[in-house]
């Protein structure tokens, strides 16, 4: 019995090949020629995962990418000058117990230097007693077997070495809490001076509105917080991971925070979401009372213009309480740690950081400390550490991988991310197209029951770039300014209404 399809499917060659075996071809001459069919992009939720990030991920071997850059070169100079600050601190020692621990974290920092430069494969992380080492080697075992340093995402090989640097640490029995970035970081912020008494200079004295109508208070207000939102997104500038050879007056043009200097620079915020974000702050003093979220960046300069924004917004009633993210241990160089907190509150109070600072700069520097550390004590002000934050998983895995963190961060009124490596891990850092919304691009951050409004507060520092009215904008720089997407010369503002106050569910 024959089928009834047409012959000219069925019509076949039979050829003998090398091994005696018949092989069959089938003649298709009749039937439309093939096509470039291109994947879906974003994949759907289902195929979503680590080393599959919603569009195309960045990886070290793309060449075209500040990816290969940054494994290539910046994370073995930045690795050098850490095993440098190391040396420097051994030298220093007396205590032979001391020196021969320390001795022993340098070699395994060399190690981690001979895997980088040598590219190796992903081991796992060892049990140093932290509290994320089963979610880094659940993510390993799962999403990296094989995988190296160049063809592992970017985002993950990058936060990986980080992670191995601070195992070099952990598992000494002197030198645990060592941060060979703390002399780094103390530098910058003390090299910030011009900048940062044009800020203590203006907000010593407690804000106050007397004398004015509720129209004109409420006008005044609205002035204040879209200047201070970008003394706050442009604090970003100096991020010690990408700039590790500036010069003071480089820092200086970075840092400037004159009004004249933002009304400028507001052109260059391409995603622009500021009079939303007005809107929804000035709700919220309305409405819940207000507690806001700061999920932090870099320590020294860029944690100072916070603190000057979350002073602001104690102050004006626009909210009753700041909780504020660090990382648990050094982390990308200059991200904030609480040993970094510390530090810039009791140095602005204590210390002597500005010798060619005038009498009324300090008392303005110590002003503004002192009110900073009361509001740690009345509670207004929370400094905290989850160990979420120093993974390799993305924000998008907030969710399922840290419940008790999305759940905390659910019950804010808003949450602030500070700059470009949390943006990257809000939007998955992958090639999405630059005119893809945000709340598209957060994923669950935005789309989960539950999700708190999100405001990035970001200076472009790398390939990822959403949010923006159109492709053509991107396009347009690409061919004007190479190299725009690395300079920090543009920013975005870009707001997620979330879900808030729906109920929090998980599988």
């Amino acid at each position: 019995m024959t089928s009834g399809a047409p012959n000219s499917l069925l019509a076949t060659n039979h050829k003998v090949g090398a091994t005696g075996q018949t092989k069959v071809t089938l003649h298709l001459g009749h039937l439309p020629s093939k096509k470039d069919i291109k994947g879906p992009w974003p994949r759907t939720p289902t195929r979503v995962d680590p080393n599959n990030p919603p569009w195309p991920a960045y990886r070290g071997y793309h060449e075209y990418s500040f990816a290969h850059a940054t494994m290539g070169v910046r994370l073995p100079t930045i690795l050098g000058k850490a095993i440098d600050d190391a040396t420097r601190t051994l030298n220093e020692q007396s205590s032979e117990e001391k020196v021969v621990d320390l001795v022993q974290c340098i070699e395994r920092m060399d190690v981690l230097m001979q895997d980088l430069s040598g590219n190796q494969k992903l081991r796992p992380i060892v049990d140093d007693g932290e509290a994320d080492v089963a979610l880094w080697n659940k993510e390993i075992a799962k999403f990296f077997q094989g995988k190296d340093f160049m063809n592992a995402p970017w985002l993950f090989a990058e936060a990986y070495k980080y992670r191995r640097l601070r195992e070099a640490f952990t598992v000494s029995t002197y030198w645990s809490d060592y941060d060979v970035f703390y002399r780094q970081k103390c530098d910058t912020f003390s090299r910030s001076s011009d900048a940062v008494f044009e800020l203590s200079m203006r907000f010593a004295e407690p804000f106050t509105q007397s004398g004015k109508s509720l129209e004109a208070k409420l006008d005044a207000e609205r002035l204040m917080f879209l200047e201070l939102t970008q003394v706050c997104l442009w604090g970003n500038s100096t991020d010690l991971s990408l700039l590790i050879n500036m010069t003071e007056d480089q820092i200086k043009s970075l840092q400037s925070t004159g009004g004249d200097h933002l009304a400028a620079t507001e052109k260059n915020i391409l995603g622009n979401h500021l009079s939303q974000l007005w809107e929804a702050v000035k709700d919220l003093r309305d409405k819940t009372g207000g507690r806001i979220d700061f999920v932090l960046d870099n320590a020294g300069f860029e944690l100072y213009c916070d603190c000057v924004y979350a002073d602001f917004l104690i102050q004006s009633g626009l909210a009753r309480q700041i909780r504020f993210h660090g990382k648990r241990f050094p982390w990308f160089v200059s991200d904030v740690t609480k040993k970094d907190w510390a530090w810039l509150l009791n140095s602005m109070v204590y210390g002597h950081l500005f010798p060619k600072a005038t009498e009324q700069e300090r008392e303005s520097l110590r002003r503004l400390g002192l009110r900073w550390k009361q509001y740690e004590r009345e509670g207004k002000w929370v400094y905290e550490q989850h160990p979420f934050w120093c993974t390799g998983y993305t924000f998008w895995d907030l969710h399922s991988e840290a419940p008790d963190l999305f759940l905390h961060l659910s019950r804010s009124d808003l949450v602030f991310f500070k700059g470009d490596l949390n943006h990257r891990k809000l939007t998955y850092d992958c090639a999405a197209p630059a005119s893809t919304p945000f709340d598209i691009a957060i994923g669950p951050m935005a789309s989960a029951a539950g999700a708190p409004k999100v405001c990035s507060l970001r200076t472009i520092k790398s390939d990822v770039v959403v949010g923006l009215e159109s492709d053509e904008i991107a396009e347009s720089l690409d061919k004007e300014e190479p190299g725009w997407k690395i300079s920090g010369k543009y920013a975005v503002v870009l707001l997620s209404e979330g879900r808030p106050g729906e109920k929090v569910r998980f599988a």
